[in-house]
């Protein structure tokens, strides 16, 4: 149904080019046990209102536990204060609250503001500036992003494209360590957050596109050391297998799978970057991240399964021993790579309630994994899948569809295209609700694989891709997926990739942006949209809330179009090979008529009571 047949601010219906439509039944009972919509939940003790990491907690649920902001008041949120950030790539990060200060991470060059949110509008503390070199633009795929920091023990932790990680005093600003990981002269940078884990600080390269070989490094978060590093290619002994190691399905037993199943040396220059996100359970204490796509996109030119690209690791923080690992596409042909966020929940499955790891897949499928063995409890469809029928639970391999195989030969119609049903932008869970809210995209792809040698610091593709609408024709889709019930409850259809993060509240209110410069809130039940405001620019940010000293609960996103599909129809990125670039600008050729280019923060509240602020 049509928005305005939901929506509580009516005008704002002509201004959106969004459909939200229910995909079923109505959650269960158990699903909806909890207060009203338009009542707040209790205040939980919990909750001090700060937001230190970009996934809000280890188990990377992006769920806020206040309450202040309602789905009965969300329609008087009204813009507090703005800040500009002087830079107009793509901004994806997700801005850091620690006590009365708010940090901001920009894309290249990468400056690290510090802002006072004590005084009125957000003052500026300081700013820190790491300065890159300026080559690394040149070996970033997909846009110079970058997706924010992470604070521990008086610091702030965050990556440079350039391939440095970089400790700053948080109250002063002063630079405390900066490391070198990598060469940019090989095509590594780094553009993901980094997280903070019993002291060490965890961090993934990436340069898939430019054959790479993966690392995950962990350094000692006082002094900068590395403390271990594990290749996501390569015998045993680099990717940090032993003998604890223990996999559920018995084809990943095997010695030495990171080499054998690549064809000669390929596995040197096979891509598995770490490029995405970390999540870290204290219980069992693992951490889960995924890999990257294999190296190179032409699947011809690298027989075998290509372990370990497009897999998840679960491995001990203090060693980095791997304790089991899971490829969720063998033998990537389509790059779908395998670095989406991992949700760290405990559900009632087959009767009694498990310790699992959701996981929206770029892939098209949402798994749910044991997250103690790594066994595939479920994977379904959240959108049009055709290069797969589906996925084996028994051996937990796709069932694939030979219509859309590519290599040297070209396969029309792929379902996902190649960033994925959902690419970077993380989804956020709601125990109140017990739905995973999903921002993704809905576009499919005609591929073909085309011979290409390797080049140290060049792309290394050796694909055409020509990228389109999905079915219906639009191209974004947010919605709502209950993982027990393994179904959609809603959605609603945007006109442009869902490209931004999400954040879902005790109030019961779900955040997300839209990259034709539309900032949302929903009812985290029904999807109804209960308020909208017209950024500068389009938004691929993650939004946050937060308590600031006022006691009040904001809101922030920061603003700003890029990525790789904003930044290939805007033509801001010719460091990417042409034939994915064009691929991507075609299928996103009417985005500048929707927005302009732009960097700046956002923060919203509810008016102060008697009055407008």
């Amino acid at each position: 149904m049509p928005n305005c047949a939901l929506v509580l601010l009516l005008a704002a219906c002509d201004r959106s080019d969004a459909t939200v439509e229910s995909a079923g039944a109505r959650p269960t009972a158990a699903a909806n046990d909890s207060a009203p919509a338009a009542s707040p939940a209790a205040p939980d003790a919990g909750e001090d209102g700060q937001w230190t990491m970009p996934a809000r907690d280890h188990a990377s649920t992006r769920y806020s536990r206040l309450t202040e902001i309602t789905t009965a008041n969300v329609k008087d949120l009204q813009l507090a204060w703005t800040f500009s950030t002087g830079v107009l790539r793509g901004h994806e990060a997700a801005p850091l609250v620690v006590g009365s200060t708010m940090y901001v991470v920009t894309p290249y060059p990468n400056h690290l503001y510090a802002i006072d949110l004590a005084q009125p509008g957000g003052a500026l503390k300081w700013r820190y500036d790491p300065k890159p070199a300026r080559a690394a633009q040149g070996v970033a795929c997909c846009d110079v992003v970058n997706r924010g920091a992470a604070y521990a023990d008086g610091k702030i932790f965050f990556n440079t494209l350039d391939v440095q990680t970089v400790a700053v005093d948080a109250a002063t600003g002063k630079e405390v360590w900066k490391v070198q990981l990598g060469d940019i002269n090989r095509g590594e940078s780094i553009t993901m957050a980094p997280l903070v884990v019993k002291g060490k600080v965890l961090v993934g390269n990436s340069g898939g596109e430019f054959g790479v070989r993966g690392w995950l490094t962990a350094l000692d978060a006082s002094t900068g050391a590395i403390a271990w590093r594990a290749y996501g290619t390569g015998p045993d002994s680099d990717v940090r297998i032993g003998a604890d190691f223990q996999p559920f399905y018995a084809a990943d037993r095997e010695k030495d799978l990171g080499v054998k199943t690549w064809s000669g040396d390929q596995w040197k220059v096979g891509g598995a970057t770490a490029w995405g996100w970390i999540s870290y359970d204290p219980r069992l204490d693992l951490i889960y991240y995924g890999t990257s796509n294999p190296g190179v996109w032409n699947p011809a030119q690298r027989p075998g399964d290509n372990k370990w690209a497009s897999s998840i690791f679960a491995r001990d923080p203090d060693t980095g021993m791997a304790r089991w690992a899971y490829q969720w596409t063998p033998h990537d042909e389509h790059d779908f790579d395998g670095i989406n966020e991992n949700l760290l929940l405990d559900l009632p499955i087959g009767g009694r309630t498990r310790a699992v790891l959701v996981r929206p897949e770029r892939n098209g499928f949402v798994y749910v994994l044991d997250r103690a063995t790594g066994e595939v409890l479920s994977a379904d469809p959240f959108g049009p899948v055709t290069w797969a029928r589906g996925i084996d639970l028994k051996t937990g391999r796709p069932i694939l569809n030979p219509e859309k195989a590519t290599g040297n030969r070209l396969a029309r119609d792929v379902c996902p295209a190649s960033p994925g049903m959902k690419d970077w932008q993380p989804s956020a869970w709601s125990p109140r609700t017990r739905l995973l809210y999903l921002p993704h995209n809905n576009l499919c792809m005609d591929y073909e694989g085309v011979e290409t040698g390797y080049i140290a610091g060049t792309p290394y593709v050796g694909a055409q891709v020509r990228m389109y609408a999905g079915p219906g024709g639009h191209r974004g889709v947010f919605a709502a997926w209950d993982p027990v019930a393994r179904r959609k409850v809603w959605e609603i259809k945007e006109k442009f990739p869902a490209w931004s993060g999400t954040v879902v509240t005790a109030g019961d209110v779900v955040f997300y942006g839209t990259m034709d410069r539309w900032f949302k809130a929903v009812d985290a039940r029904t999807g109804a949209l209960l308020w909208q405001f017209r950024t500068g620019s389009g938004i691929i940010g993650q939004p946050i809330t937060y308590r600031g000293p006022d006691g009040k609960q904001y809101v922030a996103v920061l603003a700003g179009v890029g990525g790789w599909a904003g930044a290939a129809a805007l033509g801001l990125q010719p460091e990417v090979d042409p034939h994915i670039a064009l691929g991507f600008a075609d299928a996103m050729k009417d985005l500048p008529q929707h927005t302009p280019q732009g960097g700046m923060l956002y923060v919203f509240a509810l008016p102060d009571r008697g009055g407008t602020r």
